[in-house]
């Protein structure tokens, strides 16, 4: 069985492999050891409940509790944008009409914008390729919002998340080539690494002021606007079947989408309940997404409940991942 934890720093090692088997384009998850251990720390804080709730950043790990092994990672940020802007393009109609000569015409174009300051960012999202089965793709990314809904209070009511951007099979990508390069000048990879290792003064500094035509970026990099990495689609379906919607915001880098969702619409959490605690040796044939409902000491896992009125049966094993007995309360959520 695989189950859902809080993830600190005894977790480099097995941090850095995820990284390194992500590839290019995974902004959250940089092939930077001392970027991602700056990160299990601020995981370890924030879990920990020692830092302000706006800068917590909760890193959460899937593992096989049979072998030990971590599967997969995810995270949500409490809020974004807040002590850096957090640039996104809006792809924006710019309407021009001429009345000497009777014509319109409507230009789709890129405009630089801060408008996320603030929301909830849930991302991150990346499983073992031979982990990619049995539901623990969605184990690990509906994990994520039971963790806000643990306590909503500590997180936004505006849920976002960036999906990467399309790169090709020789790991080039277009949207960089075509727009972002020409601002910034700097190896994609390089850049990429840039925005977790640094405080991405580099993007402040350099990000264009003025509205880009869509009209003038060369075929590629227009076709990739918007457009969700070959890798991402899952998530993208996920993301989607929760509630999430494309915003009309893409990465000024890559060019992948941004999708949002008031945070108490999101599906696991609007189907979510507070039950109490039964153990029983016959927990049930029904599978159910449990969790526990504080942020600290955060579990969650995919197994078999009876869920009744006021109380769900689990098994002692459910009982001992999740770290819960006898009369606690529990999510659970179909």
């Amino acid at each position: 069985m695989r189950f859902i934890r809080p993830a600190g720093p005894a977790d480099l090692e097995a941090l850095m492999e995820l990284a390194e088997l992500s590839g290019a384009g995974f902004t959250s998850l940089p092939v930077d050891e001392p970027t991602l251990a700056d990160r299990l720390a601020l995981s370890a804080q924030s879990f920990g409940g020692e830092i302000a709730p706006t800068e917590a950043w909760y890193t959460l790990m899937i593992e096989d509790a049979a072998t030990g092994r971590v599967d997969g990672v995810a995270g949500v940020r409490a809020a974004v944008g807040l002590k850096r802007p957090h640039f996104s393009f809006r792809v924006v109609t710019l309407a021009q009409f001429s009345s000497s000569i009777g014509t319109r015409f409507d230009h789709r174009a890129l405009v630089l914008v801060n408008e996320c300051a603030g929301w909830t960012e849930v991302g991150s999202l990346f499983l073992r390729p031979e982990a990619r089965s049995g539901g623990a793709g969605q184990l690990l990314a509906r994990s994520r919002y039971l963790l806000i809904g643990a306590e909503p209070t500590r997180f936004a009511e505006t849920v976002m998340a960036e999906l990467r951007g399309w790169v090709e099979p020789d790991a080039g990508s277009p949207f960089w080539d075509g727009v972002a390069s020409k601002f910034f000048r700097l190896p994609f990879v390089e850049a990429d690494r840039m925005v977790m290792s640094t405080d991405g003064q580099f993007i402040l500094d350099l990000a264009p002021r003025h509205p880009i035509y869509v009209e003038l970026i060369d075929p590629q990099a227009c076709a990739a606007i918007g457009r969700c990495h070959r890798d991402g689609e899952p998530a993208l379906a996920m993301l989607e079947r929760e509630g999430f919607e494309r915003s009309g915001l893409i990465d000024i880098f890559d060019g992948g989408p941004t999708v949002t969702c008031a945070r108490d619409r999101i599906g696991t959490l609007a189907r979510a309940r507070r039950l109490s605690v039964r153990i029983d040796t016959d927990a049930g044939v029904d599978t159910a997404l449990l969790s526990t409902t504080a942020v600290a000491d955060f579990r969650a896992l995919r197994a078999l409940a009876t869920v009744r009125e006021n109380d769900v049966l689990i098994s002692a094993e459910t009982a001992e991942l999740l770290k819960v007995r006898e009369r606690d309360v529990i999510q659970v959520s179909a």
